[in-house]
């Protein structure tokens, strides 16, 4: 059995400032704000460590080796705002900054929506998440790293002779945020990842596919060998690719892809695009928007999870919240500013979702799934950017498996999906439980009734 991929180097904290050193600065440019006359402002500073290394057939292509920081403020005045930042966290440079927000927000046109989150929504006595988990992992033992996992892609098949590398990174980061409402709160956090590009190649052509392994926690990722294995698999097993004809067919969305499906959700009921009428769920508060065997939850507060956070971009308190249950759309993803122009309040998602998990009634294992199916198409990569958030027209190039009587059968490319978003959803059959956890959503294969495959 091979080593988890941070057996290699002891986890230990990189070089990051203490929290007290940037709680007073963020206190020093609020301060800032109040003496040029801004009736409230809101700051965050930022610093954070990565290392990122990529290595292409054993030799090292990239290197980088990161130190950066960041500072912003927004600052108002009435129902005027203005926002400057700068790079620099000396106090000179701080200052700068506040007066160029100050300037901006008395020569711009107020909006009554502006404004600080209200005071009672804000996460007071944040709890801790279990967010920080730093990597000391140096330039040597990285491209070892690298280098190891590429080496296990191209060993994998005879017809892989080259590779577009395998990617090693780490970052660590300490961030804090403060208005002047009297919040103040420091939070830290970590992400690690190693990604594999393999190429196959045999008499019918060339094929491409990869494998990565996502955590926050150096010692959940998946060994460097199985990522680099897994990349060859996958690439070995499109190599004769072909198209087939136009049809109507129920189509699974793989796991990793079907997240795209649920974000794209996630984007219709996104402040921003309801107050400005660019959505296909504009209007659909409590009413059927997917199957009725289908939940969508949001879990902000799981413990190292990806997109957890105890409070938004704003300061406001998450929680655990229903967007979708039993089908019907219960809940909008709003922060301070959209909500006001909503007439709603915020529900704590300025900066996003936080931990989206897609539950069904439902939900088979893979096989099962494809069962199910029976005969249509398992799509493992999307291309192009075919999605209408208006209309929720939907239509992207796609690359997968054709399935016939429950069993995949040979690769396919060359194809078009199509379907309407507002469809697709109600026509959801059921879920896979082979969940996908490398992002903050959370989804297992996603069955869809029926969609046109354009083909030849």
């Amino acid at each position: 059995m091979s080593k988890a991929i941070s057996d290699t180097q002891p986890s230990a904290p990189m070089p990051l400032p203490e929290d007290l050193e940037l709680a007073p600065l963020v206190e020093q440019a609020l301060a800032f704000a109040r003496d040029s006359g801004a009736d409230g402002a809101e700051a965050g500073l930022s610093v954070g460590n990565g290392l990122s290394v990529r290595v292409r057939m054993g030799e090292v292509d990239t290197l980088q080796q990161k130190r950066d920081h960041g500072f912003s403020i927004t600052a108002y005045f009435g129902q005027s705002v203005g926002s400057a930042g700068c790079n620099q966290l000396q106090p000179e440079a701080i200052r700068a900054a506040v007066e160029a927000a100050c300037a901006i927000a008395r020569s711009t046109a107020p909006d009554p929506c502006n404004g600080l989150a209200e005071p009672q929504l804000l996460a007071w006595g944040p709890a801790d998440l279990d967010l920080y988990h730093p990597w000391d992992l140096n330039p040597e033992p990285a491209i070892d790293l690298a280098r190891s996992c590429e080496a296990a892609g191209l060993g994998h098949h005879a017809s892989i002779g080259n590779s577009e590398g395998a990617t090693l990174s780490t970052r660590s980061s300490v961030r804090c945020y403060g208005n002047s409402n009297g919040f103040l709160a420091t939070t830290r956090g970590s992400h690690h990842s190693l990604v594999c590009v393999m190429v196959a190649a045999d008499d019918t052509g060339m094929q491409r596919d990869y494998w990565t392994t996502v955590s926050r926690d150096p010692a959940c990722l998946e060994s460097g060998e199985s990522v680099g294995a897994e990349a060859g698999r996958r690439a070995v097993a499109r190599l004769g690719a072909a198209t087939i004809d136009t049809c109507t067919v129920p189509v699974v969305f793989a796991a990793p892809v079907a997240r795209g499906l649920i974000g794209s959700l996630l984007g219709a009921i996104s402040g921003g695009s309801l107050y400005r009428k660019a959505s296909f769920l504009l209007d659909h508060l409590n009413q059927s928007v997917c199957s009725e065997h289908l939940d969508i939850l949001e879990r902000p507060h799981i413990p190292a999870g990806l997109g957890s956070a105890a409070f938004d971009a704003e300061g406001v308190a998450t929680h655990d919240r229903e967007l979708v249950e039993a089908g019907v759309l219960r809940g909008y993803l709003l922060g301070s500013y959209s909500a006001r122009k909503l007439g709603m309040r915020s529900t704590g998602n300025a900066g996003g979702a936080h931990n989206v998990l897609v539950q069904s009634r439902r939900t088979l294992g893979l096989p099962a799934l494809l069962a199910r199916m029976g005969t249509g198409l398992l799509v493992t990569e999307l291309m192009g950017q075919g999605v209408n958030m208006v209309t929720g027209d939907y239509s992207r190039g796609a690359a997968g498996y054709w399935v016939q009587n429950g069993e995949i059968g040979a690769p396919v490319e060359g194809v078009t999906i199509a379907g309407n978003l507002k469809t697709m959803f109600t026509q959801i059959d059921a879920v896979g439980d082979d969940v996908d956890t490398r992002s903050h959503i959370l989804t297992g294969s996603i069955l869809i009734e029926q969609m046109t495959v354009a083909g030849s």
